[in-house]
């Protein structure tokens, strides 16, 4: 086994060849006033000012008969005398001690004396050592005089004697302390343990709290069942309160603390206290831009969203509904348990305009309304009750020209009357229509006027693709390409000039441009055609009167509705089989 330090040391003094700097033993023969006389073994005694056997307190450390370590300072002075120093020694043996300290990162103690830049000096066994500020403590220092005069214990980080430079550190000191503390608190804690701890500090997150030489983070999320916006609503530095060791990391001495699971979870069996649609009161605790908070019980808030506020303006602003701290009657619309979600509803608490529409009003009924906007699909009209009525483009007119037409004519603000043609309530919906005010009609023609009939009328209109002929006053067939012959026809313009007149078999109705379809080239086949009405001239009032003097009451189509709707049928069939 090797030689200690000590042996080490000892045994280089032993070696220690008699030159200026040497480390060499002496005897204290006898102490004078201002001397104390030692014998190193040379040619005469030396003498040794008193001042250097002096410790800290002021008190003589040595007495007649010590040995003590003595550097050789001068062999011979010229006046036959050897000098010798205790102080040198001193610093030699301090240096020595703070290199072992070093190596085996053991802790000294030394007195801080004074401020320099960046730190302080601290003074070890007659040697000066740097502290840095940033390690006198764990935590930043408000007050560095009240360091000054003071004993503690550091951990050597640096030592260079070559530059005569020392640095030490008292952080160090403290973090080894509470490593050691933070363990043993450790040791005597378990996941799921309840314990004391006081507030060390908040944060935007959550809460540091001390239990005893370990901080545990308490979050913000465990802090209460209630939605909470920082921790200070609840707690304060200094607080000593109760909480749950929820989860510990021993490596990294981490503890995760809750508060709220001292309680029991208010969202357990939620669904059954607070059943979908059950009306109940609460606090409006938070309003945002979507919506608004209401506390129903303490530890469960409940979304009311911006939609459920009012009936008739789904983009309501919250803030002109409710205000913080207002207590308001709520329905309960959906429960998650699991996701810890409840959705309310505010406008449910009160009558609801769709549903006293729909008991006041029943469909085909004439009702009014100013014009709220007009859309490029049609018109909303604003009804009794605040609610609106959507009158679509396709029921503004009998064809899709016209309707564009008439959706001209109206601004905002004007009154209309219309018919109502659907209530949906679930959905908040009511169809309106214009056109049902008067009788189709073509329907009214088509009464007359079967599928397969042969009819007359007179070319208005004809491009390339297709001709449009007046059957009658605001009666339209449209004769494609297609029926013009039984040849192949490019262009309709070579058969067919405005203002001819001709015969036709009608096949159908095209529902977008509400027009009967018509077939030139079914008429001249060998299939015989039935009975042909010459409707051109004749008002579709007349007609309809006409058709009903000839058919009898068992053959007559109860409703207009019945007979549209067989010849729409028809003419997609029609119209399949010309594709």
């Amino acid at each position: 086994m090797g030689d200690t330090f000590a042996q080490l040391f000892e045994k280089s003094l032993s070696e220690t060849p008699m030159l200026p700097g040497a480390i060499i033993s002496a005897t204290v023969e006898r102490i004078e006033d201002k001397y104390v006389v030692v014998d190193a073994g040379l040619k005469s005694e030396s003498y040794i000012p008193i001042e250097q056997f002096y410790d800290e307190s002021g008190q003589l450390e040595v007495k007649v008969g010590d040995e003590v370590k003595v550097a050789l300072e001068v062999l011979e002075d010229g006046f036959g005398s050897t000098r010798l120093s205790r102080e040198r020694a001193k610093r030699l043996e301090s240096w020595s001690h703070l290199e072992h300290a070093y190596e085996s990162k053991e802790t000294i103690r030394g007195v801080i004396v004074g401020r320099v830049k960046g730190g302080f000096t601290v003074e070890i066994n007659k040697v000066r050592a740097f502290l840095p500020g940033s390690l006198v403590d764990v935590k930043p220092i408000r007050d560095p005089e009240s360091f000054e005069g003071k004993e503690f214990e550091f951990k050597v980080i640096k030592v260079d004697p070559k530059r005569n430079n020392i640095v030490v550190s008292r952080r160090a000191v403290l973090e080894a302390e509470s490593n050691v503390e933070r363990a043993a608190v450790l040791e005597n804690i378990n996941e799921g343990d309840e314990v004391k701890g006081i507030v060390k500090n908040l944060t935007d997150y959550g809460a540091f709290i001390d239990l005893g030489g370990v901080d545990g983070l308490l979050h913000i999320t465990d802090m209460s069942w209630k939605r909470i916006k920082h921790p200070s609503e609840i707690l304060a530095i200094g607080d000593e309160i109760k909480v749950k060791v929820l989860k510990i990391d021993r490596d990294n001495v981490r503890v995760s603390l809750g508060l709220k699971q001292l309680g029991g979870d208010p969202w357990q069996d939620i669904s059954h206290r607070y059943p979908v649609g059950s009306k109940i009161s609460g606090r409006v605790t938070n309003i945002t831009d979507y919506g608004c908070f209401v506390e129903i019980e303490e530890g469960i808030e409940g979304l009311v969203h911006v939609s459920e506020m009012d009936w008739t303006n789904k983009n309501v602003n919250p803030n002109k509904v409710v205000h913080l701290g207002q207590e308001v009657e709520v329905m309960v619309l959906d429960v998650d348990a699991d996701r810890r979600r409840i959705s309310l509803g505010i406008k449910q608490c009160t009558s609801n305009p769709w549903a006293a529409f729909a008991e006041n009003h029943e469909k085909s009924e004439h009702v009014k309304g100013k014009i709220k906007s007009i859309t490029d699909f049609g018109i909303f009209l604003e009804l009794e009750g605040g609610i609106d009525g959507l009158i679509y483009l396709s029921d503004i007119a009998w064809s899709e020209a016209e309707a564009q037409e008439t959706l001209r004519k109206y601004q905002k603000g004007d009154e209309l009357e219309a018919v109502i043609l659907a209530i949906d309530v679930e959905r908040e919906r009511i169809a309106l229509g214009l056109k049902q005010l008067a009788e189709d009609p073509l329907a009214n023609y088509l009464m007359e006027n079967e599928k397969g009939t042969v009819v007359a009328g007179k070319v208005v209109e004809v491009d390339q693709k297709q001709a449009v002929v007046e059957l009658a006053e605001g009666i339209r067939g449209i004769l494609r390409a297609s029926e013009i012959a039984a040849e192949k026809v490019d262009d309709v313009r070579t058969k067919l000039q405005v203002g001819d007149e001709v015969e036709a078999k009608i096949m159908g109705t095209d529902r977008k441009v509400h027009a009967i379809t018509l077939s030139i080239k079914a008429k001249d086949g060998k299939a015989p055609a039935k009975k042909s009405t010459k409707a051109t001239g004749k008002t579709a009032a007349s007609t309809a009167a006409a058709g009903k003097k000839k058919k009898s009451a068992d053959t007559l189509k109860t409703t207009l509705g019945d007979l549209f709707k067989d010849h729409i049928s028809n003419g997609n069939e029609s119209e399949g089989e010309d594709k």
